[in-house]
C-alpha cells in the first residue's frame, strides 16, 4: 500500500493590507474577520512573496511558510504546475474591497517589460458590485502612447481607455499590458500571477496616509502598456453547465498564465486534482473538505490549497457550496 501525501490541504492565515481606497465590506460580504478598524483593501489568502508569505494556518504544517512548503515539497505540491521563474508557487490569491476607485494602472507584459521586471496578468471575480459600479478596461480604437502622453497624470487619461459597468457575478480577465482600474464600490477575488507590481498612470488625485499625494511611475506605465493588444472582452457572467441535478460548472478561463473555474454544487463534489496543485475558495456555503488522511470543516471565505498528490477532494455541502477553482498551467 503506498504511503500517504505528507500534505493534506492547507489554508493560511490571512494577510490584512491597509490601503485608503479600502473599507470595512470584506466583513459584510464574506463574513471575515478583519483586524483593527481601518480601511483594509486587500487580503491575500495565498501568497509566495518574501514581505507577504503566507504560513499554514492548522495541521502539521502549522507554522511552516508557503516558500519552505514550495521549497521542501514541490513536486508533491505542484505536481505538474508551472512555478514561477524563480520557482516560487506560481499564483497569488487575494480578496480586495474597492470602497473608491483604485489607480489608473498598468503591470507589465514579456514584451513590455524590461530587466528583471515581473509581468503580471490577473482575473477577477465580482462579489458584490454597486448599483452604477464600473471598470475601466482596455484602450479605447485609435488610442496611442503619444496621446497618453499628451495627457500627463490626469483624469483625461479615462477619455482614452474603455470603460464598463460591473455586476455581481461578472468575471474579468485583465492580461498583461492592458491599462485598468477598478471602480469604487466593488469587492471581488482576484487570482493572479505571482508578481506585485504597478505602474500608475493616474491616482484620482488622492492623498496616502501621510496627507501626501501617492507615487505615479507615468513613464513606466507609458512603457509597460501593450498599444497593439486585442480589444479585451469586458465583464462577462458566468457561462454555466449544469452537470446534473444540483450540481452546475462553469469555466471562466483557460489561459497561458491560470485556469479559473465556478462550480455550485448543492449537496457534494468530488475534485480531481490532475496532478495540478489546486486553489478552492468557498465563496458561498458551509460543510466539510474531506481527502483520504483529511475531515476539515468549509466555511465562506477559506481559501484552500490542495496539493497535487492529494488526488481528489471531496466537498461535502451543508449549505449549498460556491467555489472558485484556480490552477497554474
Amino acid at each position: 500500500m503506498p504511503a500517504p501525501p505528507s500534505l493534506e490541504p492547507l489554508r493560511f492565515e490571512r494577510i490584512a493590507l491597509e490601503k485608503p481606497w479600502g473599507g470595512r465590506a470584506l466583513e459584510r460580504v464574506l463574513g471575515l474577520k478583519l483586524p483593527g478598524s481601518g480601511p483594509v483593501g486587500e487580503t491575500w489568502e495565498i501568497s509566495d512573496r518574501a514581505a507577504h508569505n503566507s504560513v499554514v494556518a492548522f495541521g502539521p504544517q502549522r507554522g511552516t511558510a508557503l516558500r519552505d512548503l514550495v521549497r521542501l515539497h514541490a513536486e508533491e505540491l505542484l505536481g505538474r504546475s508551472r512555478p514561477s521563474q524563480d520557482g516560487s508557487f506560481p499564483l497569488l490569491v487575494k480578496y480586495l474591497d474597492a470602497r473608491e476607485s483604485l489607480s489608473l494602472q498598468v503591470h507589465p507584459h514579456e514584451r513590455t517589460r524590461i530587466a528583471n521586471e515581473e509581468k503580471k496578468s490577473e482575473c477577477w471575480y465580482i462579489l458584490e458590485a454597486a448599483p452604477g459600479a464600473r471598470i475601466w478596461l482596455g484602450l479605447a480604437p485609435g488610442a496611442t502612447r503619444e496621446m497618453l502622453a499628451a495627457c500627463g497624470a490626469s483624469a483625461a487619461l479615462t477619455e482614452h481607455v474603455l470603460e464598463w459597468p460591473v455586476h455581481s457575478g461578472d468575471f474579468v480577465l485583465v492580461p498583461a499590458g492592458t491599462v485598468h482600474a477598478i471602480g469604487g464600490g466593488i469587492t471581488m477575488v482576484e487570482i493572479q500571477e505571482n508578481a506585485d507590481i504597478t505602474h500608475r498612470f493616474y491616482d484620482w488625485d488622492r492623498k496616502g496616509s501621510d496627507g501626501r499625494p501617492r507615487p505615479l511611475q507615468v513613464a513606466d506605465a507609458l512603457r509597460a502598456t501593450r498599444y497593439d493588444a486585442p480589444t479585451p472582452d469586458g465583464p462577462r457572467p458566468a457561462p454555466w453547465h449544469e452537470l446534473q441535478p444540483g450540481l452546475r460548472h462553469a469555466e471562466l478561463c483557460r489561459s497561458e498564465e491560470f485556469t479559473v473555474e465556478l462550480v455550485e454544487a448543492a449537496e457534494a463534489v468530488t475534485l480531481e486534482t490532475h496532478g495540478r496543485a489546486l486553489v478552492a475558495v468557498v465563496l458561498a456555503g458551509a460543510g466539510r473538505l474531506k481527502t483520504e488522511h483529511q475531515d476539515g470543516a468549509l466555511e465562506q471565505g477559506q481559501t484552500w490549497l490542495i496539493p497535487a498528490a492529494t488526488g481528489r477532494a471531496h466537498f461535502e455541502a451543508q449549505r449549498p457550496l460556491r467555489l472558485l477553482l484556480a490552477r497554474s498551467p
